[in-house]
């Protein structure tokens, strides 16, 4: 958990940086960094369960321990 909140702050400061050094502003560059990591919370809560479900393809395909394997 530890290492999760220092990235989340290390996240959040990159993209704080860069909104400040565009624009000169720090309510930009606050408002930039918070948007970011709420879309990014939803990029990755969406890709993993992309994710997810390959595995879960990739799992039934696979043949089980001491069974013929499935011919496509």
């Amino acid at each position: 958990m530890s290492k999760t909140l220092s990235f989340a702050c290390v996240h959040f400061t990159v993209a704080f940086a860069v909104g400040y050094a565009m624009t000169g502003s720090l309510l930009v560059g606050g408002a930039l960094a918070l948007v970011e990591q709420a879309c990014n919370t939803v990029a990755f809560h969406l890709h993993e369960n992309v994710w997810r479900r390959i595995q879960a393809r990739r799992d039934a395909l696979r043949p089980t321990p001491g069974t013929a394997p499935v011919s496509a």
